[in-house]
């Protein structure tokens, strides 16, 4: 085995015993079950850890990540841990989280052969296409890469919002909030795109479902 992976085995005995130290029963408590207020979709990049971005504890935070922070219809993964966190287990919100720098909304801003993940870039590409003008007219292609990392976030959360589990939860009269950040790796800090939803009434009329009887 490597040195690496000694080191994480070692790292997670130490982790309980410090755990433990300080309270004894943390590790009962937490196999008594969860009641996460908030669902996270983000990215899968190693340096946007959720827990530790929003100061939040085990058991706090529902956490789903894919390349790019993707919310895709067709997505069963991203569907299932969606409708767990909203009919299960009630959150209250639900965040999606980009991250400038990100290497998957990069990588549709040209034109490279990667592999299987053009399938998935595809995507992100689709929401450069919605945008192309405003992205286009940019000259700055850094700044440029930081705007289409904020509006693929903002197209993220209405997709979100036009889903059937969140669609049904507004219409049951269930209190639950979508919300779009992004996230800087040069501080640290969270930039929050002041898109919110909280009802269905705020979509297009095209996107609202009609209550299920």
């Amino acid at each position: 085995m490597s040195e690496f992976y000694n080191k994480i085995l070692d790292n997670n005995r130490k982790w309980v015993a410090d755990k433990t130290l300080n309270d004894p029963d943390y590790f009962k408590r937490l196999s008594e079950g969860q009641s996460p207020p908030l669902l996270w979709i983000g990215c899968s990049d190693s340096r946007v850890p959720a827990n530790e971005i929003t100061g939040t504890q085990p058991g706090e935070v529902f956490v789903h990540r894919n390349i790019a922070n993707m919310v895709i219809h067709s997505d069963m993964n991203l569907l299932s841990v969606l409708d767990y966190a909203v009919n299960v287990l009630k959150v209250r919100h639900v965040i999606v989280c980009g991250h400038y720098g990100c290497g998957g909304v990069k990588a549709a801003m040209g034109n490279a052969n990667i592999g299987l993940i053009d399938n998935w870039i595809r995507h992100i590409k689709d929401v450069y296409r919605f945008h192309y003008e405003e992205l286009d007219a940019i000259v700055d292609e850094e700044k440029k890469f930081d705007r289409f990392v904020e509006v693929n976030v903002i197209e993220q959360v209405m997709d979100l919002a036009k889903t059937s589990i969140v669609q049904n939860a507004w219409a049951q009269g269930q209190d639950l909030w979508i919300h779009g950040w992004v996230y800087s790796l040069k501080d640290g800090l969270v930039k929050d795109l002041n898109v919110n939803f909280g009802s269905n009434k705020e979509l297009p009329d095209v996107y609202q479902l009609n209550k299920i009887l």
